[in-house]
């Protein structure tokens, strides 16, 4: 049977090589589609991720359910946020025993007046009401539910996604990974940025300054400081901590690059 992996975040295609070159795990849409086999045999989709791009999530839980074979989606320790979407693609969902599903509401960054505060408000309204029509069609739950669950940032263990509908049962895989990264390293719009520049202009990694010299990029060099020590967290991480990754603004010229 097919195996196809969603690991660390999940990310636009045109963003992977940026993430890639700065050796931060993810998984991009096309890394899943281009996976799938074409006979429509099954498929399992093995998933720990801390989410990430919601458009991108959203993309890769359609062409999930578009799939002609069956589609089990296993998640092996987290499926957070956008990641839970894509865990809603499957024919059959299941938890392993030490794993659980997060779900919340879609985050943003905007500048501007009060105007387009409230207009960035409603946008993000819409993008829950989106987004929640995945977690109904699995559940069974109504809109209000689903919306109340993300808006109180709902952690659900194997045996609670069971009894909420949101897995249809519980794997026991004793090889399962046992943490999760609960912190989607989600890079500054300034670092893909000058990553791009820079990988395009044929320049090798030597030389690109380090993060901690580039000229008010106090953000890009705290960034990594954490990647280096987020292994070593990941337990702390997931037995102690809910905290959300701040949400930084991945825009590209024609879409937004909201966080889920």
């Amino acid at each position: 049977m097919k195996r196809i992996n969603i690991k660390g975040v999940i990310v636009f295609n045109d963003y992977k090589e940026i993430y890639d070159w700065y050796g931060i795990e993810c998984t991009s849409v096309d890394d899943v589609v281009n996976e799938l086999p074409t006979d429509g045999s099954p498929v399992e989709i093995i998933i720990n991720s801390p989410g990430g791009h919601v458009d991108a999530g959203s993309e890769i839980y359609t062409h999930l359910k578009a799939y002609e074979g069956e589609i089990t989606t296993k998640v092996y320790a987290m499926a957070a946020s956008a990641a839970s979407l894509v865990a809603m693609g499957g024919d059959k969902t299941l938890v392993a025993p030490t794993g659980q599903i997060m779900i919340h509401n879609v985050s943003g960054i905007v500048d501007g007046d009060y105007r387009v505060m409230h207009k960035e408000a409603g946008v993000l309204e819409n993008y829950n009401s989106a987004i929640a029509n995945a977690y109904i069609l699995k559940t069974g739950k109504t809109q209000e539910e689903i919306l109340q669950m993300m808006n109180d940032e709902t952690y659900l263990n194997a045996q609670q996604a069971v009894e909420h509908g949101f897995a249809d049962g519980i794997m026991f895989d004793e090889v399962a990974p046992k943490a999760a990264s609960m912190t989607a390293s989600l890079l500054p719009k300034e670092a893909v940025e000058k990553a791009r520049q820079m990988i395009k202009g044929n320049k090798d990694k030597s030389s690109v300054p380090a993060a901690s010299t580039v000229e008010d990029d106090t953000r890009i060099s705290e960034l990594v400081a954490q990647m280096g020590t987020m292994q070593g967290q990941l337990e702390l991480l997931i037995n102690n901590s809910k905290e959300e990754p701040e949400p930084l603004p991945v825009t590209s010229a024609k879409r937004k690059g909201f966080l889920f």
